[in-house]
């Protein structure tokens, strides 16, 4: 559907806009943009049957991008015949490596108003009061946490009159079921929300953002066959069938690979555009081989460059902690890997492995990436003006820390032991300001990374 989506999109504006320069000026627009008051003259309108009464009626699109998330598509249909309505959210993003699990506990009316995001492939459950909503029984869309427990109660409600004079048994367990969710909404006591994504494409607001949000929890996890094959991702059994033709041995020698940069083609992460990516295996002085990888999307401008390490995972996890005081500091040379995490505990920010991919630069590199990416997704035309101001309070502060003005800590957190931060000392001993930690993983740690179900011997047997 948001394939689609996005095609009807370009067929639109192809279909509005001038010939030739025109034409060429709009293919450089991306098409997804940050949600602002001016967006409303941007959504494509076209004409769909009603569900209901099967007339002709209108749909409403709207590609947008959520702040602190990723793309989507808003969808809204109205008949002007019967005046059925309906509205619904699909992913424009690609489906993600991981699902995702979120757990959110809440404690008072306010969490009520938490903004949520759910795709078709999510489920929701409130254990306190036995509320699961499966898979795939509701259209995705942009609500909150009371507007979930509303559209419960409107679903249930429907038919009860009827269901009280053929079934008044189940009629009446349904309205003491509906009570139970009604209390919910005054919060008299807490409750948790689970919602669960096998598709890694559902979100639910963190209005502390960017600190960690205590009542939230997120993680993720790798998807079974039958939950890949639900999202239509389907594996080849047969070795005629496969894509990528295993190369013989010595056919292409490690020496080779390390001057050669190889290139092959992708999408733009930003406005989905064709571009390449150029790839090249390069050695880390005192660390090990890493895969470098950059993309330059011609059509908006955006950059990228990644590094996911050459080498296996470690046999322990690593933490490093940098006192950042000087341009000295500024300047050693970090590589964080895709599975490292940063905080900084003066400011209380927290990032998560998943917010900032894997790459090789400096420390002052590092930090200015996190402003870039924690100001490209703030709310700029947002009616909700104290998270607004909160954001813009602590993105003064962090300009501060860039210019050395306020004297912090950088930790860097890799369970898989593949980050590496420059000492200054001679010997490539951790020097004054930097303190390195190795230390075990736990159970959550090698879940995360895949290693609980891993089996390196006799794993034959299973095949």
């Amino acid at each position: 559907m948001s394939t689609a989506a996005s095609a009807t999109i370009a067929t639109e504006s192809a279909d509005t806009t001038d010939p030739a320069p025109a034409t060429a000026e709009a293919q450089q627009e991306p098409i997804f943009k940050e949600i602002n008051a001016e967006q409303a003259g941007e959504l494509v309108e076209i004409e769909s049957a009603c569900m209901s009464c099967f007339k002709t009626g209108t749909t409403r699109l709207l590609p947008t991008k959520i702040p602190f998330f990723r793309e989507v598509v808003l969808m809204s249909f109205k008949c002007e015949h019967c005046g059925f309505t309906n509205s619904e959210m699909q992913s424009a993003s690609e489906i993600q490596k991981h699902g995702v699990r979120i757990e959110l506990k809440v404690e008072k009316e306010a969490d009520l108003n938490r903004r949520v995001v759910r795709s078709d492939n999510s489920s929701i459950s409130i254990p306190e009061v036995e509320l699961e909503i499966p898979v795939q029984s509701q259209k995705g869309e942009v609500t909150t946490i009371e507007g979930i427990i509303e559209r419960t109660i409107t679903g249930l409600s429907q038919d009860q009159e009827k269901r009280r004079i053929e079934h008044p048994t189940e009629a009446e367990s349904i309205d003491a079921f509906i009570d139970r969710l009604r209390d919910l909404k005054l919060v008299k006591k807490p409750f948790r929300v689970l919602l669960e994504d096998i598709s890694g494409n559902s979100f639910i607001e963190n209005p502390l953002a960017p600190a960690s949000d205590p009542q939230l929890k997120t993680s993720h996890f790798a998807r079974s066959t039958a939950q890949n094959e639900q999202l239509g991702l389907y594996e080849q059994n047969h070795e005629d069938q496969n894509l990528l033709k295993p190369i013989a041995e010595d056919s292409w020698p490690i020496e080779n690979l390390h001057g050669e940069v190889l290139q092959f083609s992708t999408n733009c992460p930003d406005c989905h555009a064709p571009c390449e990516t150029n790839m090249k295996l390069t050695n880390i002085p005192h660390f090990k081989e890493v895969v470098i990888m950059a993309t330059v999307c011609s059509k908006c401008g955006h950059k990228t460059n990644e590094v996911k390490s050459g080498g296996g995972i470690e046999p322990e996890g690593v933490r490093f902690k940098l006192r950042i005081e000087s341009k000295e500091d500024l300047t050693r040379d970090v590589l964080k890997s895709e599975t490292c995490s940063l905080s900084i505990p003066e400011l209380d920010l927290d990032v998560g492995p998943n917010a900032l991919c894997g790459r090789f630069t400096t420390v002052e590199g590092l930090l200015v990436a996190m402003r870039e990416q924690l100001d490209g997704t703030l709310f700029h035309d947002s009616a909700d003006e104290p998270s607004r101001q909160q954001l813009e309070r602590f993105l003064t502060t962090f300009d501060k820390v860039v210019k050395l003005e306020h004297v912090i800590t950088l930790v860097l957190e890799d369970p898989a032991g593949n980050t590496y931060v420059q000492s200054l000392s001679d010997d490539d001993e951790p020097d004054a300001k930097l303190i390195v930690e190795r230390y075990e993983r736990s159970f959550e740690d090698n879940e995360e990374l895949g290693l609980n179900d891993m089996k390196t011997e006799n794993y034959e047997q299973n095949a």
